[in-house]
């Protein structure tokens, strides 16, 4: 069973960046595709980005100002934002399993908790 827990998140002006963390535990991390999801109010969970082994994906509302690392000695994943908009404005979860479709919210099995990313205009 892999626990994970999302921090970083907090209230930025648009433009600035914030760097959010994904630490894991119970589990072999680096077995796993890891991937990033958001969510807005009163919209549907949707892909950010997402990595295994050494392949990377993002959505294009975000690739170019978003970059997802990974860190398998501290089991922690990183997703940082740059040049961020107002639409980035989600709660931002982190999600790990042996995923066919990186961008697929129902491969996960497992979910953290999430941080809130709100972008201010």
């Amino acid at each position: 069973q892999v626990q994970l827990v999302e921090s970083g998140g907090g209230l930025v002006q648009a433009g600035g960046s914030l760097r959010l963390s994904c630490a894991a535990s119970g589990g072999t991390f680096n077995r796993y595709g890891i991937g990033w999801f958001r969510q807005a109010p009163g919209k549907e969970r949707e892909f950010v980005s997402a990595r295994s082994g050494l392949y990377t994906s993002y959505a294009a509302s975000v690739r170019g100002r978003f970059t997802m690392s990974r860190d398998n000695a501290k089991n922690t994943v990183y997703l940082q934002m740059n040049s961020l908009k107002p639409e980035d404005t989600a709660v931002y979860y982190c999600a790990a399993g042996m995923v066919l479709n990186l961008a697929e919210a129902r491969g996960y099995n497992y979910w953290g908790q999430g941080t809130q990313v709100t972008v201010s205009s």
